[in-house]
């Protein structure tokens, strides 16, 4: 689906030419990812990509409409960039661009908004659009696209074939579809012989690639080099024994991410959810007993149609029961088509901000015992960047670290003891370096 300003052919005079790119992601980590493949393709284009707060001749926001709140974040970032940059060309795409093609395409200074199934074309529908008669450069692809990264995003599949009452994914996304196996392991190969210790493995549903994701990672941990697995999300009801297991080689990061949405079976009935409170808290014991040290995250959602308070009072106290690591609180958004839509008993926005309010409080609880178990203890941190002045990074099971050192720590995993809580910095934690080995300019870091 394609939504041009210009369907007349009208000639539009820009400033001086170049080619300079701004991509911009909106939601979540398969958004970021189809956005860093776009990425290399401009850059093998001859294209350079810049800072979001720079000029650029092409601006390309990969867009979000799984709530109303992205929706207007999106709409917000196209109207502002081209306030700051009236001369660039604006291109709109991603899931929003799919749902509502027309909204985007009204905004001023949005040229080519670009659904799903255009998506993949998006070099050639810019080339025929921008470009005009202007020499395209040619460029080596070897630049970094975001190279102060040390994660790596490949996408494994997208779409969906589940319908949950709220959700507008499988309109936006379509049915599921697996990237193949072989280029995926290429895809990991690639991004480990560039430096990335870690590359996270996203999708709309990995837990059901097509071919079985317990066989997916045994060939990347047989066939790759790469340090650190990360899995974005999976659904409860795709944990196994023998999926689990495969977390023994230690390369796998101890983190699940398991969307929840509520703790109360009558609302996941209503949500269309595929298993009960019970299952959930099964596979939860199951996979904490296999994978020692487990963060466990999760998304919430209060205020979905028909949320009595005791149904919310039961949703908060099995997530209380449960401990997780952190929970990403979000009220009922209502998604245009979708059954949510159309069913009764809508809860006022007071008493969602209430109960989303609520449910904060107890993810910071929550998420603070979890870091205070592993106080004192040595753990393996990659490090990612500076941030007031010291450096910040993560261990496998997503506990954000900070530290002070003269050396450059960038994409570095190295041991470091956890010391105690950052006030500045509620879900951070102090840490020290144990070993820093010497710096060799020749060391392979993403971005350098």
């Amino acid at each position: 689906m394609i939504s041009d300003r210009d369907s007349e052919g009208e000639d539009h005079q820009r400033s001086s030419p170049d080619f300079t790119v701004v991509l911009q992601t909106v939601g979540c980590k398969l958004n970021q990812a189809e956005t860093e493949f776009l990425a290399d393709q401009f850059l093998r284009a001859g294209y350079t990509i810049v800072d979001p707060d720079s000029p650029a001749r092409l601006y390309v926001l990969n867009t979000c409409t799984v709530t109303h709140v992205a929706d207007r974040k999106c709409r917000h970032l196209l109207r502002s960039y081209h306030r700051r940059y009236p001369q660039a060309f604006l291109v709109a795409i991603g899931c929003y661009a799919e749902r509502a093609p027309e909204e985007l395409a009204r905004i001023e200074g949005v040229e080519l908004v670009i659904g799903r199934r255009d998506k993949a074309r998006l070099m050639e529908l810019v080339s025929s659009r921008l470009l005009h008669s202007e020499t395209h450069p040619v460029g080596e692809g070897k630049t970094p696209a975001f190279p102060n990264r040390t994660r790596a995003l490949v996408k494994v599949q997208e779409g969906c074939d589940h319908r949950c009452t709220y959700c507008i994914v499988p309109q936006v996304r379509g049915p599921a579809r697996d990237v193949p196996e072989g280029k995926i392991v290429d895809q990991v190969k690639a991004r480990v012989e560039e430096g990335f210790q870690e590359v996270v493995l996203t999708g709309t549903q990995i837990g059901a690639y097509g071919g079985g994701l317990a066989r997916l990672l045994e060939r990347l941990l047989n066939e790759t080099g790469v340090k650190r697995l990360r899995l974005s999300s999976l659904e409860p009801q795709d944990l196994s024994p023998d999926l689990l297991r495969l977390w023994e080689s230690g390369r796998i990061c101890r983190h699940l991410h398991l969307p929840l949405q509520s703790g109360c079976d009558s609302v996941l009935r209503r949500m269309g959810r595929r298993y009960t409170t019970e299952e959930y808290w099964q596979k939860v014991n199951l996979a904490r007993k296999l994978i020692p040290d487990l963060a466990l995250t999760t998304d919430i959602m209060v205020g979905f149609p028909g949320e009595s308070e005791e149904e919310f009072r039961r949703s908060y106290e099995f997530c209380r029961q449960i401990g997780f690591a952190r929970i990403h609180v979000f009220p009922f958004s209502e998604r245009p088509g979708t059954p949510a839509e159309r069913l009764p008993n809508k809860v006022p926005e007071p008493v969602k901000r209430q109960r989303r309010d609520e449910m904060l409080r107890l993810a910071k609880l929550s998420a603070r015992e979890f870091r205070r178990r592993f106080l004192g203890r040595k753990m393996e941190v990659l490090w990612e960047g500076q941030k007031n002045g010291l450096w910040f990074g993560y261990t496998d099971n997503y506990l954000r670290v900070f530290t002070p050192s003269d050396h450059d720590l960038r994409n570095l995993l190295l041991p470091t003891r956890l010391t105690r809580e950052l006030g500045w910095a509620p879900e951070g934690l102090a840490g020290e370096v144990e070993f820093v080995q010497s710096v060799n300019p020749g060391r392979r870091s993403v971005g350098r």
